[in-house]
């Protein structure tokens, strides 16, 4: 939609639609939204599929784990194999998987114009083009830092 309407009117005909923690940082500071904020999602939902976890878990004690936080953190140390879905007992390839962790953690980048374009996503998860390590963004940083 952000494409088809344009960035001068996104903002005043979109409302936020969404699940909170799959929307892009540019829906709540009110930025005007573009086709980078369905890639956010995407790499929200990648996490998910390559976990098999939703990205924020309830606690028992109130609280709740946000997911991107652990799994940032593992990918930076390049633990991947932590991140893969236990029901596949750690069958997976490994180049696949780092490359779709780290495509993910593209996605999520705060700033829309670090995260890349759907049509590069997609050459990425194929193999077509490398991908290197993303930097942490600064909102899982922060959350990160508040959490310890």
């Amino acid at each position: 939609m952000a494409k088809l309407i344009g960035r001068e009117y996104s903002r005043v005909l979109t409302s936020i639609r969404g699940t909170i923690g799959y929307l892009a940082p540019e829906w709540i500071s009110g930025v005007a939204i573009t086709s980078k904020a369905d890639v956010y999602s995407f790499g929200m939902m990648l996490f998910e599929i390559i976990s098999g976890k939703r990205n924020s878990e309830k606690l028992g004690d109130g609280e709740s784990a946000f997911f991107p936080c652990w799994a940032v953190g593992k990918i930076a140390k390049g633990e991947v194999l932590a991140l893969l879905d236990y029901r596949l007992d750690g069958n997976a390839n490994m180049e696949e998987l780092m490359r779709a962790s780290r495509v993910a953690y593209w996605c999520i980048q705060d700033d829309e114009n670090d995260r890349p374009a759907m049509g590069n996503v997609v050459q990425i998860l194929e193999g077509l083009i490398d991908v290197n390590m993303p930097p942490i963004p600064r909102s899982i940083r922060i959350l990160i830092d508040n959490s310890s």
